[in-house]
């Protein structure tokens, strides 16, 4: 669409949509700010108008997509309300400031909390303690285990942060194994619940074609920590024998604090939703009551299903059981379970590994940086590409072949490899795209209620922690320093990976057929029938179309 027009151009709404209508249409949606760095279309004129057509704008079924009566943002929903792109952009760049920064902040914290473990891995900490590898994949595997039950959103954001770092913190004085595996179950319930968590409230200030880049932001923040966290290490780990304590003590202690920092901040930082950001610290608030009227009815236009309850409202027992019995779902829950297993052995054991290859503790450290920072770009590059095609299930298959050449070498190469070629190829391995992010906005989508939502974001990350579970056992103390068995065994993982994701892609290609087919035989009055009449929620609703 040229700058000149002064008419949004509409366009049939797209089968991947969240709230899917084949009668209703939509205007074309702003690109994301990170998306604009990629892209060479023309700038829109700042005075066109920006409003999206939706179902309000039709009279027979705008009174089916009505926000619920207490939801906490009704006073500003007006469907009659118009605005432009001049008034909307400056807004959703002030919004990145507000939330998607201190989103990424906040993952920082609790990455740096969860993962500093294997920068003390390269300070002798196994040695210390008199511990060996299978200990420590026991810690991780209580760590992650813990984290897995206490997934459900609590809403206690701020609140988990400063006691997460209290405990992390508290790893300064760790005097037996029985004490190092105590604190890896507190730290771990205390954060788990924090992604689904930030996830939904995200998704309170961005629409379905915005969340899938900004998660990718959340998650460059958890891959940049893997960067930070090595040069923090770099420089505390070299107070080993300060005040008669080893370096890792330091560490576990500094990178603590910095945390509950953010902790603190967060408490003043957060906002209950977008017409909640005044406090008696912050009296004028962040936006102007227009400002909060665009972001309302925006995000309403672009999904009616986000109005469907109050943000502080409780998932009861008959939710949480209606929401997990949503077998639409269950693919990309399969998927979570293994997607990320070929890679994660290597990078649970890179700091040990480097020792291993003969590098010392503070180059060990350093030489992990070169995979993260590689992992992070491919992520965002992969994310984009996700939202310009509007496809994830052929990407993730992208992903699962980068893995399955290193497996292979990983597999046969044999034991006298010069130590920079196995850097090389564990660093190749490390650095691939990770399309953990672009599966959160998956399952978002598909998801087409805020309970769904709420709930499913939950599942999904739980069941990354089985999967970070079981990656946490492949590689044992009896198949080092090669690994030969547990590299086999990942390499079938990638096979079975390939087959989920075609499986995913073929039913909801299969379902949205089904659903096409039962609608495009419906009359107008049969259509306006059936939203007047169906108990149909969520996804279940025959106008509604499921992302692949």
């Amino acid at each position: 669409m040229s700058a000149s027009e002064k008419t949004p151009r509409v366009r049939e709404r797209s089968t991947d949509s969240p709230r899917e209508n084949p009668q209703i249409i939509q205007a074309e949606a702003p690109q994301p700010a990170l998306a604009s760095l990629f892209s060479r279309r023309k700038k829109k004129d700042p005075e066109e108008i920006a409003t999206q057509p939706s179902v309000y704008d039709d009279p027979k079924l705008a009174p089916y997509f009505q926000p619920h009566p207490k939801y906490e943002n009704l006073h500003r929903f007006d469907p009659e309300f118009k605005w432009t792109w001049a008034e909307e952009k400056p807004l959703i760049r002030k919004i990145d400031w507000k939330v998607t920064i201190w989103a990424a902040l906040a993952f920082f914290a609790l990455d740096l909390d969860r993962s500093n473990i294997s920068q003390a891995n390269t300070d002798n900490f196994l040695e210390d303690m008199g511990m060996n590898t299978n200990d420590y994949n026991l810690g991780q595997t209580l760590f992650k285990t813990a984290f897995l039950l206490a997934e459900l959103p609590s809403q206690l954001i701020p609140a988990q942060m400063c006691l997460w770092s209290i405990a992390s913190a508290a790893q300064f004085w760790l005097n037996s194994r029985a004490s190092f595996l105590a604190l890896r179950v507190i730290i771990g319930v205390l954060q788990g619940g924090f992604i689904p968590d930030v996830i939904l409230y995200l998704s309170y200030f961005f629409k379905s074609d915005e969340l899938p880049l900004r998660l990718a932001i959340f998650w460059t923040a958890n891959r940049l920590t893997d960067v930070i966290s090595p040069l923090i290490a770099y420089g505390v780990l070299h107070m080993r024998g300060t005040h008669g304590r080893a370096g890792w003590r330091w560490l576990f202690l500094i990178e603590g604090l910095i945390t509950l920092i953010i902790g603190v901040w967060s408490i003043f930082q957060m906002a209950p939703s977008p017409t909640q950001t005044k406090a008696w610290w912050r009296p004028k608030g962040w936006f102007s009551d227009h400002e909060e009227k665009i972001m309302v009815n925006r995000i309403l236009r672009d999904d009616p299903s986000k109005g469907d309850m109050h943000n502080r409202q409780a998932i009861t027992p008959k939710l949480l059981w209606k929401s997990l019995c949503d077998y639409d779902l269950w693919p990309i829950y399969a998927i979570g379970v293994t997607f990320g297993i070929p890679p994660s052995p290597s990078d649970q054991y890179l700091t040990l590994t480097l020792r291993g290859l003969g590098f010392d503790t503070f180059n060990s450290n350093l030489l992990s940086i070169p995979a993260q920072i590689g992992t992070t770009i491919n992520m965002l590059l992969l994310t984009y590409i996700s939202v310009k095609i509007n496809q994830r299930a052929y990407l993730g298959l992208f992903v699962q072949f980068w893995f399955l050449p290193c497996l292979i070498a990983l597999a046969v190469l044999p034991e006298s490899t010069p130590r920079w070629g196995s850097f090389a190829l564990v660093t190749v391995i490390l650095s691939y795209p990770s399309p953990h992010p672009m599966q959160v906005g998956w399952c978002s989508s598909n998801s087409n209620t805020v309970r769904t939502r709420t709930v499913s974001a939950a599942l999904y990350n739980m069941m990354v922690q089985v999967q970070a579970i079981i990656a946490s056992n492949i590689y044992r103390d009896d198949d080092k320093p090669l690994y030969r068995r547990g590299n086999r065994v990942l390499i079938g993982i990638n096979c079975l990976n390939v087959v989920l994701y075609v499986f995913a892609k073929s039913y909801y290609t299969w379902r949205n057929k089904k659903r096409d087919e039962i609608w495009d035989r419906m009359t107008p009055d049969e259509k306006e029938e059936y939203l007047n009449t169906t108990t149909d929620q969520g996804n279940k609703r025959l106008d509604f179309r499921f992302a692949s």
